[in-house]
């Protein structure tokens, strides 16, 4: 299947789709997506058409549930979206990734802890894949670029309506060690909803989750907790005054990092065991 036609049944799905296109999608791959097709009119596939070649004009690509292409670990969550939008470097989609996720008000403490995420991260040739909020998340984005690393941007709206934010993610910015992710419709604005929705994804295409600073409720714990249920490696901070949902993760089994050298000693067990779990991490320290 050539890009622009993933592209085009990516736009397909995304106007007339329902929740129950990845289920469909898991026994015959693709060709639900092409029974998608065939089954709206000629109107509506000419619609779809020009909205796909309008994307495919400014670099944007998709991948289908079911294809070779679409990230492996992110297949096997049952939240997984039946496609995904991107734009910039595709590899990424695959690469051996660290999800880093904290509140977009994060304390200075939090925000140096995002920071040493990013690097330790690098270091142990993990992306960092994080939303694109302010506070941790544009925080681990920089850490990783201006370190040398990659980072994956996972949006909470359609991609049309990303825009790369001035500041110090702008001055990092290097297209080939960026790539930026939509599970929805191209011009679906912000909703929490979204965000909610779109943790599963920073979550399926992550080998563990670290958690920076979450609240006592949001989308960090609740984040933090999903992983959790889907036995994925949890990595929460614990500072001198712990913020409550790290600690509550923790009391749920989360493992507690209480510095750098405990986060690179557990980054460097992900690395080397992609297929393990939170049993398996801690077993192997």
């Amino acid at each position: 299947m050539d890009e622009f036609t993933k592209l085009l049944l990516a736009v397909v799905a995304s106007r007339h789709g329902d929740a129950r296109l990845t289920a469909r999608a898991r026994e015959p791959g693709t060709s639900a997506f092409a029974d998608l097709l065939r089954g709206i009119s000629r109107a509506e596939q000419e619609r779809a058409d020009e909205e796909a070649s309008e994307l495919s004009d400014r670099g944007v690509g998709a991948v289908l549930f079911g294809s070779p292409e679409y990230p492996h670990l992110l297949s096997q969550i049952r939240a997984a979206p039946p496609f995904l939008f991107y734009t910039g470097a595709a590899d990424l989609l695959t690469a051996h990734g660290i999800g880093v996720c904290g509140s977009r008000n994060a304390s200075d403490e939090g925000l140096r802890a995002a920071t040493a995420c990013g690097e330790v991260a690098t270091q142990q040739g993990l992306t960092v894949v994080s939303g694109y909020a302010r506070g941790v998340d544009t925080t681990a984005h920089f850490s990783a670029l201006s370190s040398g690393g990659s980072t994956v941007i996972v949006l909470p709206e359609g991609i049309n309506r990303f825009r790369v934010k001035s500041g110090p993610v702008a001055d990092a910015w290097n297209t080939e060690r960026v790539l930026v992710v939509s599970q929805f419709s191209p011009g679906r604005p912000w909703s929490a909803g979204n965000a909610m929705a779109r943790n599963n994804v920073i979550i399926g295409l992550s080998l563990a989750l670290v958690v920076v600073e979450a609240g006592e409720k949001g989308g960090t714990l609740a984040a933090g907790t999903k992983a959790l249920q889907l036995n994925k490696p949890v990595l929460a901070l614990a500072f001198a005054l712990n913020p409550r949902g790290n600690a509550a993760l923790i009391r749920q089994g989360a493992i507690s990092i209480r510095n750098r050298t405990e986060l690179r000693a557990r980054l460097m067990e992900v690395a080397k065991n992609p297929q393990g779990n939170q049993l398996s991490i801690i077993s192997g320290m």
